[in-house]
């Protein structure tokens, strides 16, 4: 049903009314469009308008508007209550039937209703949009009941403006586009132009040094226009054509690169993990050791480490001295097929709300934003990221549009949700996104499109055929290198990890042999023998002699010189003692070692160990690290304390089971409401007890009353929990409280709006 036929018969004296006058499919369109409405579920649909005209809810509900939307919803505002519909489409410059097909998107989100008298705006809308509404002061003709003569009719106020002194006409083309308020001091250089403008009723005084231009006036410097540029659609959107194949094409590559470069990082951190700050996050140090290790620049490593870390490849290990590592989740990610281990990391960068591009910027306590930090959470990026993805996705296949025209549209999206830097975090995601592969040449993938559909399956399918075929051996040259001509996976990319460090990257990847990376494999458990069986199976051209020599050389000095830890020592003068430790089975778990004829070593630590060679018959004690003996403390152990995590909140977007399910209970709430308010007319004289309502609904209630100069019924507890029914006129609502005069009496009386059980239009 469209919002400028409203259905027969159809009275509303509100927003309430009509709400509650809306079909099925308007109610479920209502709450997609306005999902903060449907949590938690509003009683009925009377609870339903209160909510929405909340000014926590409007504000919400504007931040999604866009700038087309905006403008329209300005127009009326300024149009007046009830809506003068052909001086906004004046103001727009439009006919009255375009108007109206602009004016129902915002019906559809309860930000206006229709009564019998026309169009009306809800009035939290404008008492958030502010005083200025389009960058308008308040009317000269409401502020003083009627237009003095030099403003009467506009070829009065255009004569007017032609005497007007330059001076004063500078100030006048000055506020015309807003804000409206200036301040002109009586002493200043321009004294004499604001006398002037004081006198003709150009300026109206708000103080001392303050004046306001009129609405009257600003309209008329404006030509009749409310807005300098209207922007009721957007912009178009500057395009380079690629074909599809040569997109998709591109992604792969980089989707290839980013799963080969988390391993890499992940086989750094292993074996050599970084320490966390004290504030949190990775040092800069660190940050710049990633990036020479995985040869990417600053902002890339930045990119790569967050990616992991909002996956859960990466995390901080909580010890008492923490460091980044790989979590299990890693070595499980490792094992799943590489299309959907870039589904988990794309979906993660999708879903996070952390800003990788902030990193190494300024951080706002003063120092420098570090990764994996707190400073690099910004909600806002995730909207603004989607923002993005969905303006690709509505181009065609192939299409990459210009960055200056993208920034150009998402500005106009939301224009009150879009931050100073647009233009920055524009460009930022567009490079994560190229980096992720989700984009290839800058236009949007096939995998990219079923991402951004939701369809995680679909973007796996799509990104296997996307990927690079990995290739199951190396070359390897004299010159102690191996050329690995595609991507690696599997046992191979781990053993080549491990027995080389990567020279270069590219469409092939060189590796160069070392002593220290033979030493790693030979660490690692390896032979040379099983080195160089390995080697020659993974390639297409036998070992070379330089190759085979640095293996065998590398191998002949490993392992001569051994370096072990013990946790605990016993040493005894009386060598059989030892013996008889050695021998006696019951003390077998500690693992004694004999190092020399008076001493034995045992991996377990030294408590263990005391206590069980005591339980055994032995008596021995404690020794200090200069020989002395150890005098045990009195005291009891206590584990340290640790705070409870907190309970992640679970967040759902609004679907269409939720609706249907949800309009069926306000349905049903409001036939309850309805009987209810039926009963009480069966009441004599309609004074029964009021029913309970949603203290969201009573406060709207008691402020549209409060404007209306209307009464309400409202049931109020007393201190023994005991409802009275009182009629209520009240005034003002504020601190919690709603201030009035009750029926025949005029004593203004307050009443705590907490302790109010219920309220009814009287």
């Amino acid at each position: 049903m469209p919002a400028s036929q409203p259905r027969a018969g159809s009275r509303a004296r509100s927003l309430a009314e009509d709400v509650r006058g809306r079909s099925d499919a308007q109610l479920r369109a209502l709450i997609s469009r306005r999902p903060d409405l449907a949590r938690p579920a509003p009683a009925d649909l009377t609870s339903l308008a209160a909510r929405a005209s909340t000014r926590a809810s409007v504000q919400r509900a504007l931040d999604g508007l866009d700038r087309g939307g905006l403008q329209v919803l300005e127009a009326l505002v300024v149009a007046g209550d009830p809506v003068d519909t052909d001086l906004a489409a004046s103001l727009l410059g439009l006919g009255p039937r375009v108007l109206l097909r602009h004016v129902e998107p915002l019906w559809e989100r309860a930000l206006v209703w229709r009564g019998v008298d026309g169009w009306h705006v809800v009035r939290t809308v404008t008492d958030v949009m502010g005083p200025y509404p389009a960058g308008l002061g308040p009317s000269l003709a409401d502020q003083r009941g009627a237009l003095p003569e030099e403003l009467a009719t506009p070829e009065a106020l255009a004569v007017t403006l032609d005497e007007a002194p330059p001076d004063a006409r500078a100030v006048l083309d000055r506020l015309a586009w807003g804000p409206p308020i200036g301040v002109l001091s009586p002493s200043g250089p321009m004294s004499f132009a604001g006398r002037w403008l004081l006198t003709h009723h150009l300026l109206t005084a708000m103080s001392s040094d303050q004046v306001c231009l009129p609405r009257e006036v600003a309209l008329h410097l404006r030509g009749g226009r409310l807005h300098r540029d209207l922007a009721l659609e957007p912009a178009p959107l500057t395009t380079t054509t690629h074909t599809a194949a040569s997109v998709d094409a591109a992604a792969g590559g980089q989707a290839s690169d980013l799963l080969g470069l988390v391993d890499e990082l992940a086989a750094d951190w292993g074996p050599r993990p970084p320490r966390v700050l004290r504030a949190g996050g990775l040092s800069v140090r660190d940050l710049r050791r990633v990036g020479s290790t995985l040869d990417v620049d600053p902002d890339r490593a930045a990119f790569l480490v967050e990616a992991a870390f909002a996956a859960g490849l990466v995390a901080d290990d909580g010890a008492l001295e923490p460091v980044w590592a790989p979590t299990p989740a890693y070595d499980e990610w490792q094992q799943r097929p590489s299309a959907e281990r870039w589904v988990q990391l794309a979906t993660a960068w999708l879903a996070t709300g952390r800003a990788p591009h902030l990193v190494g910027g300024q951080a706002p306590g003063g120092g420098t934003v570090n990764a994996l930090s707190s400073d690099v959470l910004w909600p806002m990026c995730r909207q603004l990221r989607w923002d993005v993805l969905r303006e690709l996705d509505a181009l065609p296949v192939g299409e990459a549009p210009d960055r200056a025209s993208l920034t150009a549209r998402i500005g106009w999206r939301r224009p009150l949700r879009t931050p100073a830097n647009v233009d920055a975090v524009v460009a930022a995601v567009l490079r994560e996104a190229e980096w992720l592969g989700v984009t290839g040449r800058g236009a949007l993938g096939a995998a990219g499109r079923a991402l951004v559909a939701g369809d995680d399956d679909a973007a796996a399918v799509a990104m296997a055929g996307d990927l690079p075929a990995p290739v199951e051996h190396v070359l390897l040259q004299a010159d102690l290198t191996a050329v690995a001509p595609g991507r690696l996976e599997g046992r191979l990319a781990q053993f080549m990890r491990m027995v080389a460090d990567v020279e270069s990257r590219g469409g092939a990847t060189v590796h160069r042999f070392s002593a220290g990376s033979v030493r790693r494999a030979l660490d690692a458990g390896w032979t040379s023998a099983q080195v160089l069986s390995m080697l020659q199976d993974s390639s297409t051209t036998p070992v070379p002699q330089p190759l085979a020599y640095l293996v065998g050389d590398v191998a002949r000095r490993h392992g001569q010189t051994r370096v072990g830890s013990a946790s605990t020592y016993v040493r005894s003068d009386d060598e059989a003692v030892l013996d008889t430790m050695v021998a006696e089975r019951a003390v077998a778990p500690l693992q004694l070692r004999r190092i020399a004829p008076t001493v034995l070593v045992s991996p377990v630590d030294s408590v263990t160990v005391l206590e069980m060679l005591r339980d055994n018959g032995f008596a021995p004690v404690a020794e200090t690290m200069d020989g002395g003996v150890v005098v045990p403390p009195t005291s009891h152990h206590r584990t340290p304390a640790r705070r409870q995590p907190a309970t992640p909140t679970a967040v759902q977007q609004v679907d269409d089971e939720l609706a249907d399910a949800l309009v069926s209970a306000l349905r049903a709430g409001e036939e309850s409401a309805d009987f209810e308010r039926a009963r009480q007319d069966q009441q004599p004289g309609g004074r029964g007890p009021l029913p309970s309502t949603d203290p969201t609904v009573t406060l709207a209630l008691l402020r549209e009353a409060a404007v209306e100069r209307d009464g309400v019924w409202i049931g109020y507890a007393d201190a023994e929990g005991r409802a009275t029914r009182i009629l209520f006129y009240p005034r003002r609502i504020e601190g919690g409280r709603a201030y009035g005069t009750v029926e025949g009496s005029n004593v203004e009386r307050a009443f705590s709006i907490h302790r109010v059980t219920g309220a009814a239009l009287a």
